[in-house]
């Protein structure tokens, strides 16, 4: 089967939120076989990275905050939106301050990957910050309460498993930083 025999064409889509945070839409497409089906909802964002961060012993720089989604405080790795015209590595240099006080001189973009596909358009990109440091004090943004943390390698798993790191772009850059690990 052809690619062209998979795409479904947009008939159109109606603005439902605009703000600063959203950009929803419900959008109506035609499918290959021509039958029109929809509303499919839809949202933009801006594109965000996720910071994982290692200090100088090796353990992960994390952050606990609330979580309005699942209403509760979750631990997870610093992240943050990309600015108009920010580049990622700026971004985590910039997130990882403001969020956790930490500096670092060596980052590396190890992947740019759809957030969530199905739903959105904005890509997560999952940075590795290594021998970080602290350089000053946290500058979170107004409506943002966070606490730093630090977790060994072998810790990070267990949070995994029960429940209380539970962002899945978080997981995936865990999983990536422990694959980069075994290879190195």
């Amino acid at each position: 089967m052809s690619e062209k025999n998979l795409v479904w064409e947009l008939v159109r889509d109606e603005q439902i939120i605009k703000d600063r945070w959203m950009d929803m839409k419900a959008a109506v497409y035609r499918l290959p076989d021509g039958r029109e089906v929809g509303p499919f909802y839809h949202y933009s964002r801006q594109d965000f990275v996720v910071v994982v961060a290692t200090d100088e012993n090796g353990d992960f720089i994390c952050v606990r905050q609330f979580r309005q989604g699942i209403r509760r405080v979750t631990t997870e790795f610093p992240a943050g939106g990309i600015e108009a015209g920010e580049d990622p590595i700026d971004t985590a240099r910039r997130e990882l301050a403001e969020e956790t006080g930490y500096t670092c001189g060596d980052m590396e973009l190890v992947m740019s990957v759809p957030a969530s596909p199905t739903i959105s358009s904005n890509t997560s990109h999952i940075v590795l910050a290594k021998n970080c440091r602290p350089a000053g004090e946290q500058s979170p943004d107004p409506y943002e309460f966070i606490e730093i943390c630090t977790v060994a390698p072998e810790d990070l798993q267990s949070l995994i498993d029960s429940g209380d790191f539970p962002q899945p772009g978080h997981i995936m850059a865990y999983l990536l930083w422990s694959n980069l690990q075994k290879k190195a």
